[in-house]
């Protein structure tokens, strides 16, 4: 076999077949020149032809139909290409592309000195300035393949061939890729035979805007004999995703009065199409404003950049005189440009006109009467004001001051949230003997200040006259609580104290009597004519009814009045400790077993409830012995405790031992108590008391106890 020369490929626009040479083809479908250089003119006139392109797709051209880059020209069916206004910048690049049912193709018209605009697509093609067609032998060549989205019918349409003039029999051409043979599988397919390149089914750009292919040729056993050469299709954007607003709701506010061409909010909506072309070139316009009064025409919307601002004079964005402060804008997005082919998407914008602070409150009048009981509280008269601006604000909610009038601070005002009414409350009575007439100035502001140019006048400012009810007060003891110091068991009769109450009414000249009200443990009586307080039983400091050594008593004063007053007064007798009861001594029962080596029994603590010095230090003696002497015997630990113990082991049994403890007071207190002392017996570990005929107490148990209560002193 002669030795191959190399393969040579080349991918075709569109249908178009490009062989190695022109001369293997009489007709090559396509532009005849496909790149165009032109000077950027100062204007583009409208309908003055620009340049002349020719295409042929070697059929005759049935169905020719032209497409520019830019939407400001179009292609004549002469092929003349022209502005379709007067423009003066276009971009450095315009690209048409010419088809027919036979063939497509591309061609570039470069404007030497244009600037770059959105819309340029020579970056999305990626399209080459020079022709497809290989003037040289290489062994790889290839060019891009474009393809518009969204073709119809039939499919599957031819869209570029691979050509191999020195291919060896019986190799084939095979193509991979994502597409192909990788998801999404099946849109791509190759002839393995002709190296045609087809499609089988529309494209759609905003799901996949480029494959990236690979083209190589086999022998018959599969094996690769050139190749692979990368193969890129590229998916030609269309107009097919109208603009849509996805941030909604859009909600803007404005102050009243603002100056005109204030910004309120920025309204974007987004389109999938290609951004680097005119079909995602949005334009934005008001289409309809709901109020249309007092302007149809209050706002304007930036068309490119979507903020909206205010268009009126601020005199008309006063929230009082509008009919609604709330309006409702539909905006209007428009792709290509604005133009009236492009595709368009609406959105409601709400725009709240706010308020500010430029009405003070106004009293309803400048003076205001209230009548009031003397003694009572509460509210006695609300106080209306008016405002003109917007109730949900600070600038309406009204904050009230009694600026004279008020010494005592017998008076508050409080503003209710629902009426923005004043509410004027007395808060500490009002005594009638002591004035019978009150005048209160009352001022009233807003939460929010006020604007520069307004101020308070003099209808926020009102007058209050308060007109005191006299009423029968109850009588008022003095002083109040009454205090006495006396000995607990003073006897029967005596005289604790008087007490006095006097009528505030001093103008109606009533009688007072008095009664007792509360007396807890019944020591108590009263004269009900002067007041005398007695006792009628013996005062006991260590009553439950006596707390830190106070009794509590309250008395009763009844004016004569129709209908009668009542007032209400304490009494507090504080009692002093006398030695009126004798100690006690606790544990009463202890345990010792009969063989112990150690012979403590218990450990006696002693308390008294009458206060120190009647109490501790305490005296413990054993009063009577019922053994021979010498078998018991007690000590002193401390001022409260001793402790009991055997001089000697004893029998199983129970003993009783009589326990005497004096205590420190003048004259002294004894009590005598007996202690039964069980003697158990005690063998391996197990103490018996049952034989000495007593409930089971274990020593230790016993020993532990004593030891606690020594531990609380």
């Amino acid at each position: 076999m002669q030795p191959r020369t190399p393969l040579v490929l080349c991918v075709l626009l569109s249908q178009v077949l490009l062989l190695t040479s022109a001369e293997d083809l009489g007709c090559t479908p396509g532009f005849q020149q496909k790149v165009f250089h032109i000077d950027q003119p100062a204007e583009f006139i409208e309908d003055q032809a620009i340049l002349n392109l020719t295409f042929s797709d070697c059929k005759g051209n049935d169905k020719l139909h032209y497409e520019v880059s830019s939407p400001y020209f179009k292609v004549n069916n002469d092929g003349s290409l022209v502005a379709l206004r007067n423009i003066t910048a276009v971009g450095k690049t315009l690209f048409v592309h010419a088809r027919t049912p036979h063939a497509e193709d591309m061609a570039e018209l470069m404007i030497l000195g244009g600037k770059d605009i959105q819309g340029s697509l020579q970056d999305i093609f990626k399209f080459a300035r020079t022709s497809p067609v290989p003037r040289q032998k290489r062994s790889i060549v290839v060019s891009p393949i474009l393809i518009p989205e969204n073709q119809r019918q039939p499919f599957p349409r031819d869209v570029g061939k691979v050509v191999d003039s020195d291919r060896p029999e019986g190799s084939k051409f095979r193509l991979t890729g994502k597409g192909v043979d990788q998801e999404p599988k099946g849109i791509f397919r190759i002839n393995e035979n002709t190296g045609s390149v087809s499609v089988t089914r529309n494209l759609d750009r905003e799901t996949i805007a480029a494959y990236q292919l690979f083209v190589e040729t086999i022998d018959v056993n599969g094996k690769t004999l050139e190749g692979p050469v990368p193969l890129e299709v590229i998916v030609i954007d269309q107009n097919d995703n109208r603009p849509i607003f996805r941030e909604g709701p859009y909600v803007g506010h404005v102050m009243e009065g603002s100056p005109t061409g204030t910004t309120v909010m920025r309204m974007t909506a987004f389109d999938a199409d290609d951004p680097a072309t005119d079909n995602a070139l949005l334009r934005y316009n008001i289409r309809q404003q709901t109020p249309d009064r007092p302007s149809p025409n209050m706002f304007y919307i930036d068309p490119e950049k979507g903020d909206i601002v205010t268009v009126v004079s601020p005199a008309l964005l006063d929230r009082e005189t509008l009919e609604n402060p709330k309006y409702e804008l539909i905006i209007e997005a428009q792709d290509m440009a604005g133009l009236d082919v492009g595709l368009t998407g609406t959105a409601t914008a709400t725009i709240m006109i706010d308020d500010k602070n430029d009405h003070s409150p106004k009293f309803t009048k400048k003076e205001f009467q209230a009548t009031v009981e003397e003694g009572a509280v509460g509210v006695i008269v609300n106080l209306t004001v008016e405002d003109k601006d917007d109730p949900a604000t600070g600038a309406w909610r009204a904050a009230y001051t009694i600026i004279n009038g008020n010494p005592g601070q017998s008076f508050e005002i409080h503003t209710n949230p629902q009426t923005n009414e004043g509410m004027l409350s007395v808060v500490k009575p009002l005594d009638y003997e002591i004035s019978a007439f009150h005048t209160l100035l009352i001022k009233v502001e807003n939460e929010d200040p006020l604007v520069p140019d307004v101020s308070y006048g003099p209808s926020s400012t009102a007058t209050v006259h308060i007109t005191v009810l006299d009423a029968n007060e109850g009588p008022v003891f003095y002083p109040d609580p009454m205090m006495v110091t006396k000995q607990e068991n003073v006897s029967v009769g005596s005289v604790l104290l008087t007490v006095n109450a006097t009528d505030p009414d001093s103008l109606q000249h009533q009688t007072i009597r008095y009664s007792i009200y509360k007396d807890p443990a019944g020591w108590l009586n009263i004269n009900p004519i002067n007041g005398t307080v007695d006792t009628t039983a013996v005062l006991d400091r260590e009553s439950p009814f006596v707390h830190n050594s106070v009794y509590t008593a309250l008395f009763l004063a009844i004016d004569s009045g129709s209908p009668p007053a009542t007032g209400t007064g304490t009494l507090l007798i504080t009692l002093e400790d006398v030695n009126d009861n004798a100690p006690f001594i606790y544990p009463t029962v202890a345990e010792v077993c009969d063989d112990a080596k150690n012979l403590s029994v218990v450990i006696l603590g002693a308390s008294d409830k009458d206060l120190h010095p009647n109490t501790d230090p305490f005296k413990f003696e054993i009063h009577k012995q019922t053994v021979p002497d010498k078998v018991w015997k007690i000590s002193k630990i401390n001022n409260t405790h001793a402790l009991v113990s055997l001089l000697q082991n004893l029998n199983k049994a129970n003993y009783h031992l009589p326990i005497m403890v004096t205590d420190s007071g003048k004259p002294p207190m004894t009590n005598i108590t007996d202690l039964r002392v069980q003697v158990c017996s005690c063998k391996n570990s197990k103490v018996d008391c049952n034989a000495a005929g007593a409930p089971y107490f274990s020593a230790t148990t016993v020993l532990l106890l004593s030891v606690f209560s020594l531990a609380r002193l």
